[in-house]
């Protein structure tokens, strides 16, 4: 029961409309007395024959006025209670959102989306089971039960009452044992929907490659697989949920058969009427909710616990980059300057960059070149605070960029990375995404300028044509250039095209980099690329291999000096004479 305790910020929230719930089901079983009482006077008059066409009408009216009433009020406290944990799933669904868009690349490398999904879909709904079906259950069972028991103690026998009270601490004991059992079973339930959810999502991602390489069988295997799991931890769950109401039904059955033997004695022996016998056993029935409710109970409680538990965990991690208290909110502008020892992953032990050291003057443009995994992609990604945590300092402007927001250092940066993403809109709105106020000219400038234009207006609804999710409809180039577009139009500060060129032809590349050098002059832009023909103009250029600066200059210079740069220059010219002759 620890779980309304843990939610008892939000009871405090809602109080007003759990406290006006709660007391119409006070009404509601106050007048669910009513009815036994009514059907023992009834029979009683019979049994004496004294039963009038008038008496009969009065009380049959007054059963259809109970009916009527109970009714409304069961709408009401539905709409206060079960209106309430909606508004709970909404309010930690929005938690877990905002959470999720602070957290950096380190939470999003530990985290898979399939599981992430999970606990905002599957797990917030056994919270607001709890908040909604778990009050319910509780106040229902202590409310309904316990106004049943006072009334047939008080106006019928209390003595027998008693009697069939009996077996009734059995049923919490073995509950209370289910509600043990149910909670580890449904924990690993919960674990095992997350990885399937993973698959789904992997596989749907992936789905290409899985084509491409003919796995499309053992990739349905393996769903298979994971989904009997998924079957087999719930049908386990299943099991101990089963128990609940047959262990219930059979203890009430023992109370009904006590209350059959014992009321017939008492009914024999004149200490009881027939009517009373009758109102008694109707009131026994009405037990029978009350006691499936506390059994139900048990279910509710402990599925919520174990997602509750699941949901806090997520929040509880904390944001390993973050602002602050005195940081500057001013957009920054100027030089950057770079001077790292080193900066090794948290996943790893061995620096993935040493010695980093080079000032790039505002206006200029550098290009950053080097093998597969020589870090730089890591180099940008410190500029933009995606990662932290590394010896030394990067400064831009006046500052070092942790005295920045990140709101303020981001709005100065464009970044294009090599995993363009594109958004199941329309191409002018992923054009827009970060100005969506933006008029249509200046989102076809940007368009011009990244030399999407001509091809968006071939598209069957041009600016309007919805791209598909991730841009699935359009071309690697044609998605590097619209994701171009969509940082040339908040006209950044700095630019940073992360292999961005690479999916595009040689005069098309050179082509935007010619309107960028147009367009960008007195901003600073920043250009990894394994093809070197887009940083020939760079005014720095600087050669990564395995995490540091092995050779810098401009393009002529590094031409003049045996390395790298100069063999791999040579390498791509030959290959694009060969290319270019056949």
């Amino acid at each position: 029961m620890s779980i309304f305790k843990d939610l008892w910020w939000f009871f405090k929230e809602e109080g007003k409309a759990y406290a006006i719930g709660i007391l119409l089901l006070v009404f509601v079983g106050i007048l669910q007395l009513l009815p036994p009482k009514v059907i023992g006077i009834v029979v009683d008059h019979i049994n004496e024959n004294t039963l009038t066409k008038e008496i009969l009408s009065t009380w049959l009216f007054a059963l259809l006025a109970m009916a009527i009433a109970i009714y409304v009020l069961r709408y009401f406290w539905r709409i206060m209670i079960f209106g309430s944990s909606v508004r709970l799933a909404r309010l930690l669904r929005n938690q877990l959102y905002e959470h999720f868009t602070k957290m950096s690349q380190n939470f999003y490398q530990r985290r898979r989306v399939g599981d992430l999904m999970a606990h905002s879909t599957n797990d917030l709904q056994a919270i607001q089971q709890t908040a909604g079906a778990g009050v319910l259950t509780l106040a229902d069972s202590i409310i309904t039960g316990g106004f049943v028991i006072i009334t047939m103690a008080a106006t019928i026998s209390w003595k027998l009452t008693l009697i069939c009270l009996i077996p009734m601490p059995f049923m919490a004991i073995l509950t209370s044992h289910y509600g043990k059992l149910l909670h580890a079973k449904f924990l690993k339930a919960q674990e095992a929907f997350s990885s399937l959810n993973d698959k789904v999502q992997e596989s749907i991602s992936g789905i290409k490659v899985i084509k491409t390489f003919g796995q499309e069988k053992e990739d349905t295997d393996s769903f298979v697989e994971q989904s009997e799991d998924v079957v087999n931890k719930n049908i386990a769950v299943a099991k101990i949920d089963a128990l609940f109401d047959p262990t219930i039904s059979f203890i009430v059955g023992i109370s009904f058969i006590l209350a059959v033997v014992v009321g017939a004695r008492y009914v024999v022996t004149g200490e009881m009427s027939i009517g009373q016998l009758i109102s008694f056993t109707t009131y026994l029935g009405l037990l029978i909710w009350p006691m499936l409710a506390f059994g139900w109970l048990f279910n509710i409680v402990e599925r919520g616990r174990a997602s509750y538990d699941r949901v806090q965990n997520l929040l509880a991690e904390k944001e390993d980059i973050t602002d602050m208290s005195d940081a500057v909110t001013t957009p920054p502008t100027g030089d950057i300057t770079y001077d790292i020892q080193n900066f090794t992953y948290t996943t790893s032990h061995e620096a993935l960059l040493r010695d980093i050291r080079f000032q790039l003057q505002q206006g200029q443009t550098l290009g950053i070149v080097g093998k597969t995994g020589a870090g730089k992609t890591t180099l940008l990604k410190l500029f933009i605070r995606e990662f932290e945590g590394y010896d030394g300092i990067i400064k831009f402007g006046n500052h070092n960029i942790d005295e920045y927001t990140r709101d303020a250092l981001r709005a100065s940066i464009g970044y294009v990375p090599q995993d363009h993403f594109l958004f199941s809109a329309t191409v002018g709105d992923n054009i827009a995404f970060a100005r969506p106020a933006s008029m249509m000219k200046e989102i076809m400038d940007a368009a011009k300028a990244a030399h999407i234009h001509d091809d968006i207006v071939g598209f069957t609804d041009g600016y309007e044509t919805v791209v598909g999710e991730r841009g699935v409809s359009l071309s690697g180039g044609q998605k590097q250039r619209i994701s171009i577009a969509r940082a040339l139009l908040v006209n950044p500060e700095v630019l940073i095209l992360d292999d961005s060129l690479s999916a595009v032809d040689a005069k098309t590349e050179e082509a935007i980099l010619s309107s960028l050098r147009e367009n960008r002059e007195g901003k600073t832009t920043i250009i990894t690329s394994h093809r070197l023909s887009a940083i020939e103009h760079a005014d720095l250029i600087i050669v990564l291999e395995d995490g540091s600066i092995v050779q810098r200059g401009k393009h002529e210079q590094l031409m003049e000096e045996e390395g790298w740069y100069k063999d791999m220059y040579h390498r791509q010219q030959l290959e694009s004479l060969v290319e270019h002759g056949g």
